[in-house]
């Protein structure tokens, strides 16, 4: 597989890892625990050690599934997760309510000392590998953030500092106040902002670039039957890259890639994922999975490299058929 390092922290892993958004429940229609376990287990013994998760994702049931799955195991795992969406404070800005408790961004230090705790609570271990601000909260100085970090890094309780959804003058800020290991942005073959906003900083400071909705909330992940519905709380229901006309686009794409896939002997998901860690896209892919087929699929991408002649098609035929999805 190939292996990257997550900044200057030492700490080694494969180029692809596991979110668990959609495992905690929430924004995904609801969701299987056991299958859920099922796929951290598989996702780790197929070799992605990475397993990011986060609190807000089901207000603490991911990093549950999380801890439940490792037991016993923990050592054989990264675990990354976040500090920042709170809902034991009004404190900082209301960003939106979960199962009917708001939730606010706030980087106050006390209240990530608490949230580290909560945390490796529900995980059951003893120390988080990358421990990262999920969203940036103003109301707070980025130096009585970052000093919070920094001391939870001397107590041993995280190993490497991350940031989130963060802007390049924000980053840089961070980067005045301490090292910053990571950063973690939205990143795939419809989603290239990172490439001219921060991934130049990250390079020029030696920080790791993580890329989650590497398969676009699995509109990348191949074709969608354009009939297919989503129901509930699930937000692929109202999103308008959903659309019908759109997954008649992306069935024209996935055909025109059809000779490259079959070349390098992938699935198109694969194919998608090992895009976004091409030289010049991020360090690590991070890609959903609520089932072990779907944890060992997007594994198999860790010791795919592509060529120019694979990188060069994947891009014509993005330009060519889906411009149009926004």
């Amino acid at each position: 597989m190939n292996i990257t390092t997550l900044g200057a922290s030492g700490i080694t892993c494969e180029s692809v890892g596991l979110g668990t958004w959609a495992m905690g429940g929430w924004m995904w229609g609801g969701g299987d625990d056991a299958a859920a376990i099922d796929a951290i287990r598989a996702s780790v013994d197929a070799g992605v050690r990475l397993i990011d998760t986060a609190p807000a994702y089901g207000l603490g049931h991911a990093e549950s599934l999380v801890g439940t799955a490792l037991k016993g195991r923990r050592h054989d795992a990264i675990i990354a997760t976040k500090c920042g969406l709170v809902w034991h404070t009004r404190q900082g800005a209301h960003f939106f309510d979960e199962d009917g408790k708001p939730v606010h961004r706030f980087l106050g230090r006390e209240s990530i000392f608490h949230e580290v705790e909560q945390s490796l609570a529900r995980l059951q271990a003893d120390y988080i590998d990358l421990y990262i601000t999920h969203w940036q909260d103003s109301t707070t100085p980025v130096a009585e953030t970052m000093d919070a970090l920094l001391t939870l890094k001397r107590q041993g309780k995280i190993r490497a500092i991350g940031v989130s959804n963060v802007s390049a003058d924000t980053l840089a800020e961070y980067l005045q106040h301490g090292q910053v290991d990571a950063i973690q942005e939205r990143y795939s073959l419809i989603d290239r902002d990172l490439e001219s906003s921060l991934l130049p900083l990250c390079r020029d400071h030696g920080v790791a670039s993580l890329g989650y909705s590497s398969l676009a909330l699995g509109l990348l992940a191949g074709p969608i039957d354009p009939a297919r519905q989503f129901t509930g709380d699930d937000q692929r229901a109202g999103n308008p890259r959903f659309s019908a006309a759109n997954r008649l686009r992306l069935q024209t794409f996935f055909q025109d890639l059809e000779p490259v896939r079959q070349r390098i002997g992938c699935s198109l998901a694969q194919l998608m994922i090992a895009w976004t860690t091409r030289p010049g896209g991020v360090t690590l892919a991070l890609c959903g999975a609520r089932t072990p087929e779907q944890a060992r699929q997007n594994a198999g991408a860790a010791s795919i490299s592509l060529d120019a002649d694979a990188i060069a098609a994947i891009n014509t035929a993005a330009e060519c058929h889906l411009s149009a999805l926004d």
